[in-house]
């Protein structure tokens, strides 16, 4: 299984990109992992750029992609919570999540629609860059419970 990230914004200010580019680096040892940044909408009616957003967005993912949307509206998960989501859906033989973090004025209603889980990292609202760098930290962190899960189930002794 593959883990991307999606993300309506612009690059990275240095401070969140070196967290980012650590925590993307570990996942790397459980997954593989890429980010792909879409560049935000210029129009200027919000409607209108959540629509320009979501058709970028949507010819982004095939239809068999798994689609994690962050929205304040999501339902919250605790890390092993996480972990839970990420190993389900390889177990459902997924080949890929995308987790989506959406423009300035939030997503379309057809991406709403498209998602497959909506998740909250938080009732608090925080700016996008820091989102990426939570979100990353997050999947890391689930990882590495998986990791330590596997481990544990790997060396108990089974009996003859």
């Amino acid at each position: 299984m593959k883990l991307s990230i999606y993300s309506v914004g612009k690059t990275n200010e240095s401070y969140i990109k070196e967290g980012v580019d650590q925590f993307t680096k570990r996942i790397g040892h459980y997954y593989p992992i890429d980010w792909q940044l879409i560049t935000p909408s210029k129009l200027t009616d919000p409607a209108q750029i959540k629509k320009a957003e979501a058709a970028s967005i949507l010819k982004a993912i095939t239809s068999t992609d798994v689609l994690v949307l962050l929205d304040e509206k999501g339902k919250m998960l605790s890390s092993p919570g996480v972990a839970n989501l990420i190993q389900q859906k390889a177990n459902q033989s997924a080949q890929r999540i995308v987790f989506l973090i959406g423009g300035a004025y939030g997503v379309d209603e057809e991406i709403k629609k498209r998602a497959n889980f909506t998740w909250s990292l938080s009732e608090l609202v925080f700016p996008h860059m820091l989102v990426r760098l939570l979100l990353a930290e997050q999947i890391y962190r689930a990882c590495s419970i998986l990791a330590t899960k596997n481990t544990i189930t790997n060396n108990i002794a089974t009996p003859f």
